[in-house]
């Protein structure tokens, strides 16, 4: 069976085209940003090209996106919304979530649902930074903040479920581009690959493709992840578009945000 545990809403499988990261977040926390703020290439070279793929396949997806970022970048998230996809939580400005305390936890939370209301955004869904939800995580306070759903990259939660009121939607890091070309990820690397060197857009795609075919073959849920900053040539662009043709075009796959995925994996309880 597929690992995310069986999909049992419309068509065979369903898959979650996903992005995170937006700008220079995660930087301007770690103070290594030496540029003006608003300046990150990413939004004015790849986004808009992965964008117009988007809507050339007619895929939706969801974004998730640091806090800090909306008023840094608001005229990309009108963008990015305008074009019906859907904008989730991805913390304040990438802090290292599983390693937070309960109180910080609750002062990110705050913070980070203020600067959504102030631009005009409702999160419903969440992808904790870095992936894994640790200690910290309070079910309690993440339904008080009205959030239906979380795409944890974490062992603890490899199945897709409802728990305490909140869906789990899975992904795996094979399934995410940066376990493939950075070189900090050489340890997840060795252990689902048995290589720590950065890896090819080639061996990308093609276990991207057999993640997908394992889904439909089980009738499973699959969550993809893309960064936009990672995107930086042809070679991985097209990777993004061949992904974008394959489960555009299959009709035994359901494709949506994670909050229509969501929606239904609630249903099932």
């Amino acid at each position: 069976m597929h690992q995310s545990g069986p999909w049992r809403g419309p068509r065979k499988a369903a898959i979650c085209l996903t992005m995170d990261n937006l700008g220079e977040a995660q930087d301007v926390y770690k103070g290594t940003w030496d540029k003006p703020i608003g300046t990150h290439p990413s939004i004015t070279n790849q986004l808009p090209r992965m964008l117009d793929l988007l809507d050339k396949y007619n895929v939706k997806i969801t974004y998730f996106i640091e806090s800090w970022s909306l008023a840094v970048y608001p005229d990309a998230v009108k963008d990015i919304i305008a074009r019906g996809h859907e904008v989730a939580w991805h913390g304040l400005q990438h802090e290292p979530w599983a390693s937070l305390s309960l109180e910080e936890v609750g002062d990110k939370l705050d913070k980070s649902f203020d600067m959504a209301e102030a631009s005009g955004i409702k999160y419903v869904g969440f992808r904790p930074p870095g992936g894994g939800l640790g200690e910290c995580t309070s079910w309690d306070l993440m339904k008080e903040k009205g959030l239906e759903y979380i795409s944890p990259v974490d062992q603890d939660y490899r199945w897709l479920n409802h728990l305490s009121g909140i869906t789990i939607l899975p992904l795996e890091w094979p399934e995410v581009d940066a376990c493939y070309y950075m070189e900090k990820f050489d340890v997840k690397r060795a252990a689902f690959r048995k290589q720590r060197a950065v890896m090819t857009p080639t061996q990308f795609k093609e276990h991207l493709m057999n993640k997908i075919d394992l889904a439909l073959k089980d009738e499973g849920f699959l969550s993809i992840l893309f960064h936009p900053f990672l995107q930086t040539n042809e070679e991985k662009l097209a990777v993004f578009e061949d992904v974008l043709k394959r489960i555009s075009n299959d009709p035994d796959i359901f494709c949506a945000p994670c909050r229509d995925a969501a929606k239904m994996v609630s249903q099932w309880q």
